[in-house]
This record gives structure tokens, C-alpha cells and sequence, in this order.
């Protein structure tokens, strides 16, 4: 079965056939468990009713579980005699070495602590998760040490190690359940990864992902009331579609790519226009088709986003991120709405950006009229013998390390 498994085929000093705790329930008219046999009787009573439903109690993963503790095969969730003693590895805790045999503490899916238990390396199927222990091992080393550490761990780990282990075991689950709310949550063709090889920092509490333009408390949108009657809104515009009724240029080309000059809004087509969303003016509405990866930095710049995968140059990449030097251009986008206070914000690659690559913008790539106003008050008082303007502008530090960069991001 695939998997991080485990065989534990009879009981020893190592593993045991199932433990303690597992003994549980049982229904007196079904032989299952009472969890199991409510859940399967409400499946029947829904059957029976046709009309009506009955939500189910217990996730497929927990009714499995409960089947392996009561040693019961179930065809429908693949438990057969044959595979009743394998159990699933949540994670690794704790290493040792006895007489050059290799063990580990495994802490079972669906068990407590309390049932952890020590097993030999070849009773282990996972060799993900094997390799990603020894790998956050040699990590932390390194990080105490600062030197590559031996290719194998010392005979036992410390307790600061073995607590350390646990920590980034529940944190790795943390970030594949975001992860996976993160995948479950997109409209958009190009997956989400989520790497955290820094520290143990949790996924963000205040981070909400969205796929749809939002605007502050207070400010209402004016919605477009027309659209466009182009039948190829790219090879033959009528009245230059939706770019041409706001006098300005059609912003794409046959693959999508930005032509236009950075600074020039782009205008798409809209949810009254004729066309479907394969047009060719649908470029951001139809979100990125590039696999990226959430990831933690390692200089205190927080979360960053970069690729999994080379993106060409000028192509879309996503509606917002953050940093300097720059490989994305900032572009106003206008559907839906053509109120130029609120535009939507879309990141075109200003070159072909490799796989592995942070994806990174300058925070003032161009400069709004609040900061030329400030710069000519700071310009005037200076003239008139003033150091600078009585209200002293906060200055925010650059942390990308590119080698041109200004120091400072406003």
C-alpha cells in the first residue's frame, strides 16, 4: 500500500500487534465499534429514506482506524487480513543506535504519544519520512555548530534535539494543512507549495487568501454597464474593444504577454463583453498558470513567494506579493471597474525568471503624487535654511540584498 508504512507483523520488544488503549466499544447488534456502527446505521436510515441525508460523523481515515484497533476487515476502506498490523507514521521523535542496529521513536497516525513506540529501521516503510528526519537533523546540527555534521547522527539525540524534532514535525503538519486550505481555496490552474526550513513559525493567523478584488470598508465600486461586441477581440476589435472605448491600447499579444510600456493601465474585457474567458483581454481574470511556493526567508524579511518553475518574460504572473531589484513590473488593470483611484494590482515578469527564483518587486517603482509633494516641501524648507519638513517621513529598511538596491523600500 502506498504511503508511510509500517509492518509490525507480531509483538515484540519493539512493536506490538496493536496497543493498549486500542480496545474500545462495542455494539451489541452490529460486532463494530459504536462509533462505526452509528455512522453505518445513519448511512442505511439515509438509504432507506432516499430523500433525506445523514452528515457523516467520522472521516474515512478515523472509521480505518477504528477497524485496525478492533481487528475487523472492512472491504470498503481496503483492510484485509493481509494488512491489518500495517500502520500509518505520523512522524519520527527520537533516534538511537544500539550495537549498530538503528532505532526510531514513531508516533502512529490516529494514536496518542502515550503509544509511541521504539522501532528497528528495517521495520520502517517511509523513506520520505526517514529522509526528512535525518535531514532536520543535520540541519539543527549545523545550526548549533555552524560545520556539516557526520553522515549519520550520534548514537542517542539530546533533549533539546529530540524536542526540537517534535516541534518540527507538528510545525510541517501545520504548514501541509495551509497548504492544503491554500489548494482548496484557488480558482486558479497553477498550484501552491508552502517551505518553511528556517525556523518554527507556524503559517500566519492574519493571512486570508482570496481570488477576488476586494476594496476597503466604506468604498463602493462603480460597475462597467457595457461591453464589447468583438467576435476576435485580439485580430479584429471593434471600436478597438473595451482598451479602444477607454482610449488607450490593446495591452497583450497572441501569448499573453504585456506590450505595453510600464505605467499604462490595462484595460480587459469585462463581465458584460461577448466574448468568453479563452479571450485574449482575459489575461489576469484568468489568474497564473505558474506553480509557486510560499516560503520562509532567512534574513527576517518574514514569507516570501517564489516560482517552481521558469516564467517567461512579460508573461502574468499573480495580482500581489513583495521586495528590490526587481523581476516583476506593477500594472493597473481595469475589468470590471473604471474607477482609475482603484485599479487592480497585476506582477508581469520584466524577464524570464527561473525555477527557484524569489519573485520580487520594488516597493517604488513609480512615484505617486503624495511622494513628489512630499520630496518639493522637503526641497523648500531646505531653501529657506530648515533641515527638512517638521514632520519627520519614517523610513522602512530593504531587506533583499540586491546588489543595486536602494536600502530602503520608502
Amino acid at each position: 500500500m502506498p504511503g508511510p508504512w509500517s509492518l509490525r507483523p507480531r509483538p515484540g520488544p519493539t512493536s506490538r500487534s496493536r496497543p493498549s488503549s486500542a480496545r474500545g466499544k462495542f455494539s451489541r447488534v452490529s460486532g463494530l465499534p459504536w462509533p462505526m456502527s452509528l455512522a453505518l446505521r445513519g448511512g442505511k436510515m439515509a438509504e432507506n429514506l432516499k430523500a433525506c441525508s445523514v452528515g457523516a460523523k467520522y472521516s474515512l481515515n478515523q472509521l480505518e482506524n477504528l477497524c485496525r484497533m478492533a481487528k475487523l476487515c472492512c472491504h470498503d476502506l481496503g483492510i484485509t487480513k493481509n494488512n491489518m498490523c500495517i500502520f500509518e507514521v505520523d512522524y519520527l521523535c527520537n533516534y538511537r543506535k544500539i550495537d549498530d542496529k538503528e532505532y526510531y521513536l514513531v508516533k502512529w497516525k490516529g494514536y496518542p504519544k502515550s503509544e509511541n513506540t521504539w522501532e528497528p529501521r528495517w521495520n520502517l516503510r517511509c523513506a520520505a519520512t526517514l529522509k526528512q528526519f535525518h535531514r532536520d537533523v543535520e540541519g539543527e546540527l549545523f545550526r548549533r555548530t555552524g560545520r556539516r555534521p557526520r553522515a549519520r547522527p550520534p548514537r542517542h539525540l539530546d533533549a533539546a534535539m529530540v524536542n526540537f524534532l517534535e516541534q518540527k514535525a507538528k510545525q510541517r503538519k501545520a504548514l501541509r494543512r495551509w497548504e492544503k486550505e491554500l489548494n482548496l481555496a484557488r480558482a486558479h490552474k497553477g498550484s501552491i507549495a508552502v517551505e518553511n526550513e528556517v525556523d518554527l513559525f507556524w503559517p500566519p493567523e492574519d493571512f486570508t487568501y482570496i481570488n477576488e478584488y476586494r476594496v476597503g470598508e466604506g468604498i463602493s465600486l462603480e460597475q462597467v454597464t457595457v461591453g464589447c461586441e468583438c467576435k476576435n477581440c485580439l485580430e479584429a476589435p471593434v471600436n478597438g474593444c473595451c482598451p479602444g472605448a477607454s482610449l488607450n491600447q490593446f495591452a497583450y499579444n497572441i501569448q499573453g504577454q504585456v506590450r505595453l510600456e510600464a505605467g499604462q493601465p490595462i484595460y480587459e474585457c469585462n463581465s458584460h463583453c461577448l466574448c468568453d474567458i479563452q479571450c485574449p483581454n482575459r489575461v489576469v481574470q484568468r489568474g497564473t498558470y505558474y506553480n509557486l511556493c510560499i516560503f520562509r526567508t532567512d534574513n527576517g524579511r518574514g514569507w516570501g513567494v517564489r516560482t517552481q518553475e521558469k516564467i517567461r518574460r512579460h508573461t502574468f504572473v499573480m495580482e500581489y506579493v513583495g521586495e528590490c531589484s526587481p523581476n516583476l513590473q506593477v500594472y493597473n488593470v481595469f475589468i470590471d471597474n473604471l474607477d482609475e483611484r482603484l485599479p487592480r494590482i497585476a506582477f508581469f515578469a520584466t524577464r524570464t525568471i527561473w525555477a527557484g527564483e524569489e519573485l520580487t518587486f520594488d516597493y517604488n517603482m513609480q512615484v505617486d503624487l503624495v511622494h513628489m509633494e512630499s520630496m518639493r516641501m522637503d526641497s523648500n524648507f531646505r531653501l529657506a535654511g530648515l533641515i527638512g519638513s517638521p514632520k519627520k517621513r519614517v523610513r522602512m529598511a530593504c531587506k533583499c540584498g540586491a546588489e543595486f538596491c536602494r536600502k530602503y523600500l520608502f
